[in-house]
């Protein structure tokens, strides 16, 4: 299939996703959300297929355990087991993607902010302050998972001093939804439920992954591109 197939599909899926969670269709959710990522992984391969970088094997991975982390999650309902498993499967993503950040860093020479660091920080501690009190026995993990999605966080917003800068924003709003949908999960499941929650999650989600892999697939192409 061409680029525009994969991604036509991509976003059908999420609608899909979104409209069952809306509907609290389980039908429609449990057969739309493991196809998410692996459409979203079809559109990278085709655009990607041509280019020798070796480092686009870690957004391969990084999607593979974020599908990965997709089906955990959907069994929650039959053993809240399956919520840590989920979680370490997207901390493993997360790590991925942390690794592909730091690789495209250290190539392009983009010197540490440290202002950027502080901003993340201030974010992440705000954060876990307010649920800490609600997270009884999910402290640890939840600690542990708020650092490393934060450090991801820090290391995309570093993209936007890529010379492709077009590849750098994408990159970095994908990170932000990220952040904005695991930070809305938790709040929905730690602190208070409320309605939509499961919309707001999948669609940004879903957004997060789709602009993570479209600025990746922009600095390859153009990284690629210098050296024909």
């Amino acid at each position: 299939m061409k680029e525009k197939q994969w991604l036509f599909l991509f976003v059908l899926v999420l609608a899909v996703n979104s409209i069952g969670s809306q509907l609290n269709n389980d039908l429609l959710q449990y057969i739309s959300k493991p196809l998410i990522i692996p459409f979203l992984a079809g559109y990278f391969w085709v655009q990607t297929n041509f280019i020798a970088n070796k480092i686009k094997k870690w957004i391969f991975f990084a999607l593979f355990f974020s599908w990965a982390g997709d089906i955990l999650l959907m069994f929650v309902p039959t053993n809240d087991n399956f919520f840590l498993f989920g979680l370490a499967s997207f901390l493993v993503a997360h790590i991925f993607y942390i690794v592909f950040f730091h690789h495209v860093r250290v190539k392009e020479n983009i010197q540490s902010n440290l202002w950027l660091l502080i901003v993340v920080v201030v974010y992440y501690v705000a954060l876990i302050t307010w649920l800490s009190p609600y997270l009884d026995d999910m402290k640890l993990p939840v600690r542990i998972y708020g650092v490393v999605i934060s450090v991801m966080l820090m290391l995309a917003m570093h993209m936007l001093s890529l010379k492709n800068k077009i590849a750098g924003i994408w990159m970095m709003w994908g990170a932000v939804l990220f952040v904005i949908s695991d930070s809305v999960l938790a709040i929905n499941k730690f602190y208070q439920p409320f309605e939509a929650a499961n919309v707001i999650i999948m669609l940004t989600y879903g957004l997060a992954q789709l602009f993570i892999v479209t600025g990746a697939i922009r600095y390859l192409q153009s990284v690629n591109s210098h050296k024909i």
